[in-house]
């Protein structure tokens, strides 16, 4: 069976960490002349090859889309360089919050989710390194949700810190009692939460 335009795509950005101009342009649906625009204003990062042909790094193509809040093609999600994490809490102005302070950092794909069961559908397709689990959530609490990405081939690898606004001792130390990699209460600093992040993923 022949393979398709983004099929091709995706096998040749397997192997390759640089991306053609129009191939940037193709997956994000501009002109090729929309693409040098982002290059030559300083938006998109670009190398000049020794033909003055620009190239972009899968990296550097993956940070601009998730800096200007753009979707990052599927087919490009093996080729990623960068770790991935998935937040999930049913407070969307928590989640929001979280995901600004880590799209500032530039070096890691975000995912969210809003309830346990929503997490699990999207931990399948996502398969993140890091997940930012809420143990109180409606339809299917944090409990579950961990025993389930557990039991996963992929979740017995994915770091899990859990977060939680209970400071009630049975509760923490059911908590403590999940094994997961780590932990934080409700509130807590944005630079508690980096360094966190940096404890888990180097």
């Amino acid at each position: 069976m022949e393979r398709t335009g983004d099929e091709r795509m995706s096998k040749e950005n397997d192997k390759k960490e640089l991306l053609t101009t129009g191939e940037v342009a193709k997956y994000c649906h501009v002109t090729h002349r929309g693409v040098l625009k982002w290059v030559e204003s300083g938006k998109l990062k670009a190398y000049r090859t020794p033909g003055k042909h620009s190239r972009v790094s899968v990296e550097d193509f993956l940070s601009f889309l998730q800096k200007y809040n753009m979707p990052i093609p599927a087919e490009l999600q093996s080729a990623s360089l960068l770790k991935k994490i998935m937040i999930v809490d049913d407070d969307r102005g928590i989640v929001h919050a979280l995901q600004r302070v880590l799209v500032m950092e530039n070096k890691y794909l975000i995912e969210e989710a809003f309830d346990g069961f929503d997490a699990g559908k999207k931990f399948t397709a996502f398969k993140p390194d890091l997940i930012i689990l809420d143990i109180h959530m409606p339809t299917m609490d944090g409990y579950e949700a961990y025993a389930n990405i557990r039991q996963d081939a992929h979740g017995k690898n994915t770091k899990i810190i859990i977060i939680s606004g209970t400071s009630e001792p049975k509760e923490v130390q059911k908590i403590a009692d999940l094994g997961a990699d780590g932990f934080l209460q409700k509130p807590f600093s944005n630079e508690a939460f980096k360094e966190k992040i940096g404890q888990m993923l180097g």
